[in-house]
């Protein structure tokens, strides 16, 4: 049986500050978790547009985190997954710098893979967030999510 989240304060999934990779690993470990799967997003230098030279992402936090949430808890129901941890991140990013985390524990590392990749495409496709690009040069354009297929 997978770990209830705990009681308290709710998880925050929407942040302006720095993901910490190693945070997000301690987050999920557990005892009875022999695998853990960690997907980060991070900030390339190029787009279809152009060079990157940085983006900048926005968000409707209240409906994002109520997505995220709901995301997690489909998790919990779908796969034999002990935690889960959904983090993403908001403002100014530079090229290099980590966008999104999601990471999740489970017993086996079939259910930790698939149960991260559900996670990652139904962010891109419902979560509140909206990229911008800031190009070499100067140029901006907004870019819309893109689900991963296949």
């Amino acid at each position: 049986m997978a770990e209830q989240r705990p009681q308290g304060e709710p998880v925050r999934h929407i942040t302006e500050e720095e993901i910490d990779p190693k945070e997000i690993l301690e987050s999920v470990k557990s005892e009875r978790a022999g695998a853990v799967a960690i997907f980060l997003g991070t900030v390339r230098n190029f787009s279809e547009a152009g060079r990157v030279e940085g983006i900048r992402y926005e968000s409707y936090v209240k409906m994002a985190e109520q997505r995220l949430r709901e995301i997690e808890e489909e998790l919990y129901r779908r796969w034999p997954v002990e935690k889960v941890r959904i983090v993403h991140r908001v403002g100014e990013l530079a090229v290099g710098d980590i966008s999104v985390a999601v990471a999740v524990s489970s017993p086996h590392r079939a259910e930790a893979f698939e149960a991260c990749r559900h996670a990652i495409e139904r962010i891109k496709r419902e979560v509140p967030i909206w990229k911008e690009e800031r190009l070499v040069g100067g140029g901006k354009r907004w870019v819309e999510g893109t689900p991963i297929t296949g």
